[in-house]
């Protein structure tokens, strides 16, 4: 059976999706969505996988231990305006086990099925006491290693 995701064209298979319709308070004074608002997509959608996997803000403040962010990079392929429909697509890609994870984004437009962002994005483990860098706790190194470790491809999805 297909998934509304296998239609898409995404970069990588099996991506966690959620949806975003492109408000009118999001747009900006040239008429299209502000990039600051492509960032805080990302992380709902990050956030959303997290919770997905097991891990939610308050399983982190248990853990005394949170991914933080160190280095996004995003390139901007095409505007989005008003009304528009959103699809964000979200990878782990890399996870060392340790101190550091990548997920890889992706945002298409539903109605051309247009990437209209690609992004990636660099975690590091830290203390939530301190805020200096950490082992991760086993239980994020399986929520966000054990695809990226077996050389499944990155997936969303559980068995």
């Amino acid at each position: 059976m297909s998934s509304p995701e296998a239609d898409l064209p995404w970069d990588l298979p099996d991506p966690f999706v959620i949806d975003v319709v492109v408000t009118p308070e999001q747009i900006d004074v040239l008429g299209h969505a502000n990039n600051v608002h492509y960032l805080a997509w990302l992380q709902d959608c990050a956030w959303a996988h997290s919770r997905a996997r097991g891990i939610d803000a308050d399983r982190m403040v248990a853990l005394g231990a949170a991914m933080a962010v160190r280095e996004t990079r995003m390139t901007y392929l095409g505007a989005t305006f008003a009304g528009d429909r959103l699809r964000v697509g979200d990878w782990i890609t890399a996870c060392d086990g340790r101190l550091r994870a990548r997920r890889a984004f992706q945002i298409i437009r539903e109605a051309d099925r247009e990437t209209v962002l690609r992004a990636v994005i660099d975690y590091v483990c830290i203390g939530i006491d301190r805020g200096r860098p950490r082992r991760m706790p086993e239980a994020f190194v399986r929520a966000y290693g054990d695809d990226v470790r077996s050389g499944r491809p990155p997936s969303a999805r559980r068995g």
